[in-house]
């Protein structure tokens, strides 16, 4: 779905499909973002990482959810 209008969630469905456009962050950026908002063992420190879910280090949902792309 592409759009550049406002979206309420009422104007949202099951299946919805949005295309954001891409961003790398690396390992230093995601550890700085954690320290401040999200310090979890699995987005703080690499070798804890290795061995939750993500099998290694992860960006913080928030981080990713607060990202821009001009």
């Amino acid at each position: 779905m592409t759009t550049t209008t406002l979206l309420y969630l009422d104007d949202l469905s099951v299946g919805d499909r949005f295309e954001s456009g891409a961003h790398a962050l690396d390992a230093d950026q995601i550890i700085d973002f954690a320290g401040d908002f999200d310090p979890q063992p699995f987005h703080l420190d690499p070798i804890a990482a290795k061995d939750t879910f993500f099998g290694g280090l992860a960006a913080s949902g928030w981080h990713t959810a607060a990202l821009r792309h001009a």
